[in-house]
């Protein structure tokens, strides 16, 4: 039995269609202006917003099992001295310790996993706006809907072409190859930093984990999946990867609020150098974008007391002028 997925269609589909009819309200150009139908691009915009406003609770979520992730560490690495050449026990002691702790090593991909089906929603609805599908009333649509937006574009190109689209899927949505592929290349590549970015965003405020395992998964966020997009992204419309880009800067944004309000906690070193070799006073970072900042400037050092010489070896000693004197008689 085949699981169905018109119930995302559909949701996607509404969602997109009550935004177009609010930007429509409010006057937004339904023809294109610079070559674009902002009302369309702008549902697309908007429909990310919605879909992030109602994973927020999940993303605090997110951000509590990285914390509680972060500070089990030094357990997790005792653990890993303790039971080292026994990768079964050591999977065992840390699942109990997890357990324990409360704390989920999947909880950091579980808002990324949500997204998942949106955008495999997004992905078909946009795939099907093809002026010469004959069902153009399917998943809520109207003919007029679904024949304005086949047409609708970005910078001329439409948002249902993609970097590899064939000439006939171009002559379709009558479409010029070479603009589409500019504009797709370029966006592709956006999406390919964005989503770079927003990996190497989390991983520099939190560090990377002892736990081989996260550390697997910090890796594949941070470089394959990136690169995996770099041959994907032919196949995405560009409706898409507008999404795509969106949800990229909507998280950088929301990343940066939530390290800023919650920072994560500071850990001890591994190892603390003697007083005598090392420089008496550290400048310190303050917080910035992944991680940067300016130095704070050194406290100012108290200037010590100047030592009074004694006396050399074999020296004469100096009689005080004062106590030479002989005292004077009363009377």
């Amino acid at each position: 039995m085949s699981l169905s997925l018109d119930w995302i269609y559909y949701a996607i589909s509404w969602i997109l269609l009550t935004w177009h009819s609010a930007w429509d309200a409010i006057g937004v150009p339904v023809g294109a202006v610079i070559g674009t139908n902002f009302a369309w691009i702008l549902s697309i915009i908007f429909l990310v917003v919605t879909v992030r406003v109602i994973l927020f609770p999940v993303f605090v979520k997110q951000i509590k099992s990285q914390r509680a992730m972060q500070a089990l560490q030094p357990k997790v690495k005792e653990l890993q001295e303790k039971h080292k050449g026994d990768r079964e026990t050591l999977q065992k002691e840390m699942m109990e310790l997890y357990k324990k702790e409360k704390a989920n090593p999947l909880m950091g991909c579980l808002p990324m996993f949500l997204q998942i089906p949106v955008f495999l929603g997004l992905f078909h609805v946009l795939r099907r706006l093809d002026p010469d599908k004959q069902n153009k009333t399917l998943y809520g649509w109207t003919a007029d809907q679904f024949q304005s937006a086949s047409q609708a574009k970005l910078f001329t190109a439409p948002i249902a072409g993609k970097f590899g689209s064939t000439a006939e899927e171009l002559t379709s949505l009558g479409a010029n190859g070479s603009t589409v592929k500019i504009i797709a290349g370029v966006l592709v590549l956006v999406m390919i930093a964005t989503t770079y970015l927003t990996s190497r965003q989390m991983i520099l405020k939190t560090g990377w984990a002892e736990d081989p395992q996260q550390r697997m998964i910090q890796r594949l966020m941070l470089y394959g999946i990136p690169a995996s997009l770099l041959i994907s992204g032919a196949i995405f419309p560009i409706g898409v990867i507008i999404y795509w880009v969106t949800n990229n800067l909507f998280t950088l944004g929301q990343q940066q609020w939530v390290l800023r309000k919650f920072p994560p906690p500071v850990t001890a070193k591994k190892a603390v150098a003697p007083a005598a070799s090392r420089n008496p006073v550290q400048p310190a970072k303050s917080g910035g974008l992944f991680g940067r900042g300016k130095t704070a400037p050194p406290a100012p050092v108290k200037a010590a007391a100047p030592k009074v010489a004694g006396p050399k070896p074999g020296a004469k000693p100096v009689n005080n002028p004062k106590k030479s004197r002989p005292a004077k008689r009363q009377g």
